[in-house]
């Protein structure tokens, strides 16, 4: 008679990169999986989002590389402009991203969501449009009980729910205490495309104010991105969605180019997202049973670029340190392993707020003069950053 092991069942709370990714590797790890979301369905659309080092490795080895080569963008041009309106400098993207032209990937964030998902969705056990309520240690586990109703007995629970995870609140604490802010707030929304752009952005830039149109491809919408300098971050605004849109327009109030179209065209829109320019900077990403991935662990910001390859990343060293390893081990073995890639692309964040918005006149000067004299597309291998770290190999459970 051969006695089999019970498969280990796990919750994760959040399903749009980093929950399905680790879900997919735990479940081919041999576990049970569960993911919760409290959203109704996966978002559509959305911003582009980069995946690009060992990132690529990860989508490769879950075979999802060649559908999403072909969701590939392929922003072409990145065009400067001076306050006035005037053209400082045109350059390909990946002369300010790092990237490696015909290798790094950059697609819609629905787009990978919606890939990642496919690949799970037969074999995972996914609750929409619900939450984790309480999460409570127990003999055996963890304890979860659930907003819609009813709980569940877990082996073990992870959080990939965002920088504002309330599942790590519930289980590390107030949000205050890991939240890095780095000087900026933004907002982002679509509106109309009639400014003929196609697969390129265009950025005005004054000192401690950016405003961006950033158009996908040949269609009738762009995103649109407001970002201004701000000393202390104004928690306040954010509850509120009124209080959000006041701030942003009393900030570009006199800002010229398309600025005032693009506020009339914010006071429009339905899909207004504002929010700190922050990262999450953790001692530990685990407490008991309870484990952090992705932007709930590490939340880089959007000026490394990096944030959507980390949580990639992540999750499958998360899984892999778990294969054959108790959770004690495994959640040990996964900050040793990740944490210096992650500190790394957390690195780049200096980078990032220097070129793209600089706070003075002198330091906006001397940015314009560095991208005068970008001319080519770069061949390089990339930001070593983007693949300081080494996969290890997938060992099915047997």
């Amino acid at each position: 008679m051969t006695r089999t092991t019970p498969r280990r069942n796990v919750l994760i709370s959040g399903a749009g990169i980093a929950g399905p990714t680790l879900a997919y590797w735990l479940n081919r790890y041999g576990y049970e999986v569960t993911v919760v979301e409290k959203a109704g369905a996966l978002r559509a659309g959305g911003y582009p989002v980069d995946v690009r080092g060992t990132a690529l490795e990860v989508v490769r080895r879950m075979e999802v590389l060649p559908r999403l080569r072909e969701a590939h963008i392929d922003l072409r041009r990145l065009t400067f402009l001076s306050g006035d309106g005037g053209q400082v400098a045109s350059v390909h993207p990946y002369s300010i991203t790092g990237g490696v032209e015909g290798h790094d990937l950059e697609v819609r964030r629905g787009d990978l969501t919606d890939t990642l998902y496919a690949t799970v969705r037969d074999d995972v056990e996914f609750l929409f449009n619900d939450s984790i309520d309480t999460v409570v240690p127990s003999d055996h586990g963890v304890d979860v009980t659930f907003h819609g109703g009813g709980s569940r007995p877990f082996d073990m629970v992870f959080a990939a729910d965002g920088m504002h995870s309330r599942t790590r609140e519930m289980v590390f604490g107030p949000e205050e205490r890991f939240h890095r802010y780095l000087g900026y707030c933004f907002a982002v929304f679509t509106m109309r495309n009639t400014f003929g752009l196609s697969h390129e952005t265009v950025m005005w830039n004054a000192p401690g104010r950016a405003a961006a149109l950033y158009a996908v491809e040949d269609h009738d919408e762009v995103h649109a991105f407001l970002n201004f300098a701000r000393p202390k971050s104004p928690f306040g605004a954010f509850p509120d969605l009124t209080a959000q849109r006041d701030l942003v327009v009393e900030v570009f109030a006199d800002a010229g180019w398309e600025v005032p179209g693009m506020l009339a065209a914010m006071d429009d829109a339905d899909d207004v997202f504002f929010d700190a320019v922050s990262q999450i900077r953790m001692p530990r990403w685990s407490s008991g049973r309870v484990a952090l991935v992705g932007d709930a662990a590490y939340a880089p910001s959007f000026l490394t670029g990096q944030g959507t390859s980390l949580a990639l990343v992540g999750a499958y060293m998360l899984a892999a340190s778990l294969a054959d390893r108790d959770h004690t081990a495994g959640f040990a073995a996964y900050e040793h392993d990740t944490r210096e890639f992650v500190t790394l692309n957390q690195g780049l964040v200096g980078e990032g707020g220097t070129t793209l918005f600089p706070t003075t006149a002198e330091g906006l000067e001397q940015r314009n003069e560095r991208l005068r004299k970008l001319r080519t597309i770069p061949t390089a291998e990339g930001r070593p950053a983007h693949s300081a770290l080494t996969l290890p190999e997938f060992m099915p459970r047997t």
